[in-house]
């Protein structure tokens, strides 16, 4: 928690930070007069559980664009892991302590992949990520086109645990975040994604290792698509082809939102937690409005753009 501290105060007149706490502050004031339902501790609480799996794939996303990258395979990668770890738990529930690491170590073979392929290939991140999306995408709806398998009932009911009334999956999400933070400041190798993400002719001529350090960031964000497909998976008991396919759009949104520049070297997870929360909770709003869905996608594809656009213009001045 400490490293998120820091970062904060690092950072603290960071106009995107401003704007997303001044917004996230218009929210509850706004959902307050609009939802009598909205400020109560009931809807918080499953709004914390809402959150867990964006937060995790958001961070993913993060290590990635702060190198300059873009990652649009983790909604195909979070689908295809719930659909391996529901149906390899129906088949042996008793050995859920094999299937979660199989999962990871998967997911973050499949992420390390991409990034190797951008290196090997020097084809944007952009093309690779989006064709490894479609491959994992179709090979998951040639195994199974419908929801399927089923987890054992301690999985379940770890993913509605509370601690103190607080979600205990949102409490070990926080404390990923802190980690990565934590990770990411204080560390070399997380540091030197910054330098990379900033100027990859320079960090390479200082004598870092640019091609490992990009594999890296790829790998985590597979390793944190697989965290998040445990979670989908323990909360909604099965495994599903197509589950995924909203994360990668909204994966991106609260990392832009948070103030991480997609042209990379700048930006933080903080940033990214504050938009993760914002997104989720705008989104809880609207479903108490009962605003449909496809305008809720409208909604985001705006908050994109006019992040982008602010950051832009920063950048220019």
């Amino acid at each position: 928690m400490s490293a998120v501290v820091a970062e904060f105060r690092r950072n603290r007149l960071s106009l995107s930070y401003v704007i997303v706490v001044a917004l996230l502050i218009l929210l509850v004031v706004a959902g307050g007069f609009l939802s009598d339902r909205f400020l109560t501790w009931r809807n918080f609480g499953n709004l914390f559980q809402q959150l867990v799996v964006l937060g995790m794939v958001s961070l993913g996303q993060t290590f990635v664009v702060l190198l300059g990258g873009i990652d649009l395979a983790v909604g195909s990668l979070v689908s295809a892991s719930t659909v391996f770890i529901a149906h390899f738990l129906e088949w042996r529930p008793d050995l859920l302590w094999l299937a979660l690491p199989l999962a990871l170590i998967a997911a973050t073979a499949i992420g390390a992949l991409n990034g190797l392929l951008t290196i090997v290939l020097r084809v944007h991140p952009l093309i690779v990520t989006l064709g490894m999306s479609s491959i994992i995408f179709g090979g998951t709806l040639m195994y199974n086109k419908e929801p399927g398998g089923s987890v054992p009932r301690g999985l379940a009911d770890f993913s509605y645990a509370k601690l103190w009334g607080i979600p205990v999956t949102a409490i070990v999400l926080v404390a990923i975040f802190a980690l990565a933070g934590l990770w990411l400041q204080r560390s070399r190798s997380g540091r030197s994604i910054y330098f990379v993400g900033g100027d990859r002719e320079a960090a390479r001529l200082n004598g870092l290792p640019v091609n490992r350090i990009v594999v890296m960031a790829y790998a985590l964000s597979g390793l944190c698509a697989g965290l998040a497909a445990i979670f989908l998976t323990a909360r909604t008991g099965v495994g599903d082809p197509r589950i995924g396919a909203a994360l990668t759009l909204q994966s991106i949104t609260p990392v832009v939102v948070g103030g991480t520049v997609l042209a990379g070297g700048r930006g933080g997870v903080l940033g990214t937690l504050l938009g993760v929360l914002l997104v989720t909770m705008l989104n809880n709003l609207l479903n108490f409005l009962n605003v449909s869905s496809y305008y809720q996608w409208v909604i985001q594809g705006l908050i994109i753009i006019i992040a982008v656009s602010i950051h832009t213009t920063k950048r220019r001045q």
